[in-house]
């Protein structure tokens, strides 16, 4: 049986990963998170995860925001 996740990204994030993706510094996720600013984060566990499908959203309303200014 072929494996479903072979071709296609991992779907969960670490803040690590989610901080190349944004091209951001660790530190800025970090801060965003505090503030409760930034894209969609969660815990599980001790780990702070992202969804890439919220990373996208993200980046998409801030690109609009900049857009209507």
């Amino acid at each position: 049986m072929p494996n479903p996740t072979a071709d296609h990204e991992p779907e969960l994030l670490p803040i690590t990963e989610a901080a190349d993706v944004l091209r951001a510094p660790v530190a800025t996720l970090r801060y965003w998170r505090h503030l409760g600013a930034g894209p969609k984060s969660f815990r599980l566990g001790r780990r702070v995860l992202y969804r890439r499908a919220d990373l996208r959203t993200w980046i998409d309303a801030q690109a609009d925001q900049s857009r209507r200014r």
